[in-house]
């Protein structure tokens, strides 16, 4: 129901002199100094629309020719959809850059340096708004990678993600207490997946599970606590810029593809970007998005659950150091942060 009527409201609905405004508002945003917040809001707020309304129109197509949904799962049909979704998020983007003054640097990871015909596993943390987009983009546009994603379930009320993403491997996680009764929970769902990678394919998992914030990373300490685990409560406290990721995805994913090589992701530049009034206050957010990616190759995994648990909190105490060193705005002086175990070993690749 609100798929076709996203498409009425851009197309038929919406006056021609709605989409003048939204030109005339882009245009005076990015000619004019200052902040124009609304104005960019508005350009941003029509162009998402008309993104969304051009994906669901494209794809209905594919479902056409595909046999009224027949082929549509079909091997070809899935490449199809993936470059869609290079496309769009491509444009998105170029329209993203100069509107909100975004740099998104993507050099300093290679998933081809070092995961040359593996299929890939990228553990990412999760802050600010986009970053899965950023991520999948270049996952496809600069590595041709086609990504099988975990993603809440809140997502689908999104028309066009909620099609794309239903037509390429995908899991859409619900919180336990509404999760239907019999419904695998995310773990499961995460191993079935990369169980069917293949040398092309990239499973991308946030361990975080949502956006990090501080109300979360003390709910999340806390819940560590009354589980009986604190040593690695106190080895998240010494790690201000992330939460403790939940490692059950993670292993599920390795144990159900041994031959994946294991990409973790570190980003800044959204942190401070985590409510609607955040992204109101920042507009243009001006921000340089940079993000660093360390591999593990499957034979520096360690065996055996325990050691996995401890390697994952190893990697996320390198994430956290190097955010810590790669602040846009040094929001607090530099800690010494002390206690910390060993590094995760290998992983200076890529």
């Amino acid at each position: 129901m609100i798929a076709p009527a996203i498409v009425l409201l851009a197309f038929v609905w919406l006056p021609m002199t709605a989409w003048l405004v939204v030109v005339v508002a882009g245009v005076v945003a990015w000619a004019l100094p200052g902040r124009v917040r609304i104005l960019r809001v508005i350009f941003m707020a029509g162009l998402y629309l008309l993104w969304d309304a051009l994906a669901l129109v494209w794809m209905l197509g594919l479902w056409v020719i595909s046999g009224f949904g027949w082929k549509v799962n079909s091997p070809w049909f899935q490449r199809q959809h993936y470059a869609l979704a290079g496309t769009m998020l491509r444009s998105l983007f170029r329209a993203a850059k100069w509107t909100l003054r975004l740099d998104i640097d993507t050099e300093q990871w290679d998933v081809d340096a070092v995961a040359v015909g593996r299929p890939l596993i990228v553990v990412s943390r999760h802050a600010g708004p986009g970053d899965s987009f950023i991520i999948v983009e270049s996952l496809i546009n600069r590595f041709q990678r086609e990504p099988a994603i975990v993603l809440k379930d809140t997502l689908q009320w999104d028309p066009a993600v909620d099609v794309l993403l239903n037509r390429v491997p995908t899991r859409f996680v619900a919180p336990r207490r509404s999760r239907k009764r019999g419904a695998p929970g995310g773990a499961l769902s995460i191993a079935s997946m990369a169980s069917e990678l293949e040398a092309e394919d990239a499973l991308l998992i946030f361990p975080e599970g949502a956006n990090a914030t501080p109300g979360r990373r003390a709910k999340r300490i806390a819940q560590l606590r009354a589980a009986g685990r604190e040593a690695l409560a106190e080895r998240a406290e010494s790690m201000p810029h992330v939460m403790p990721p939940h490692p059950g995805g993670v292993l599920a994913a390795i144990e159900a593809c041994p031959e994946a090589a294991v990409m973790v992701v570190a980003h800044t530049g959204l942190e401070r970007l985590s409510t609607v009034a955040d992204v109101w206050r920042e507009l243009p957010v001006d921000k340089k998005i940079t993000l660093k990616g360390w591999t593990a190759l499957p034979e520096e995994i360690p065996a055996g659950r325990d050691a996995r648990e401890a390697w994952l909190y190893d990697w996320w105490e390198r994430v956290d150091d190097w955010i810590d060193d790669h602040q846009p705005e040094p929001l607090e002086p530099r800690r010494v942060r002390a206690g910390r175990g060993t590094h995760a070993g290998g992983g200076e690749h890529g």
